[in-house]
């Protein structure tokens, strides 16, 4: 399991933009992460007040994240590089997710060329599944 700490030390995402809060299990080709959903966050000051729902880009957006730790995680001189979010494809949205959710990212790569990955995720809460997509990203010089 890793913290917000080694999670820190992998990704250069910082708040309000580090949308990941823990690593349950990983290893070469897959990726368990978490993120604890609180009212406290800047986007339900204006996305549908006074009926708090996280919006589906930022669901997405932490998928991705998951994702990206996989596959940071992976490479060996990380400093000056950065991995580039390139697409999003077959992305479905299936139930809301409100504060006091936790979102558990489940997140697989599919296939992995040179400098390019897709991976494929979904988004549970409490077993229930709220969003699909399958993603593309690029390493590349910062």
């Amino acid at each position: 399991m890793k913290d917000i700490g080694d999670i820190l030390e992998v990704m250069p995402h910082r708040y309000p933009f580090l949308l990941i809060d823990r690593v349950l299990e990983m290893d070469e080709t897959s990726i368990r992460a978490i993120k604890n959903v609180t009212f406290n966050e800047p986007h339900f000051l204006g996305h549908f007040p006074g009926v708090p729902v996280m919006p589906g880009v930022l669901i997405v957006e932490a998928m991705a994240q998951a994702g990206g730790f996989l596959l940071f995680s992976g490479v060996e001189d990380r400093e000056g590089k950065l991995i580039y979010f390139t697409g999003i494809d077959n992305c479905r949205f299936r139930k809301p997710v409100v504060p006091g959710d936790t979102i558990v990212f489940e997140v697989e790569l599919v296939s992995k060329r040179r400098t390019f990955a897709k991976i494929r995720g979904r988004a549970l809460v409490d077993g229930e599944l709220v969003c699909v997509a399958e993603m593309l990203s690029a390493l590349a010089e910062a």
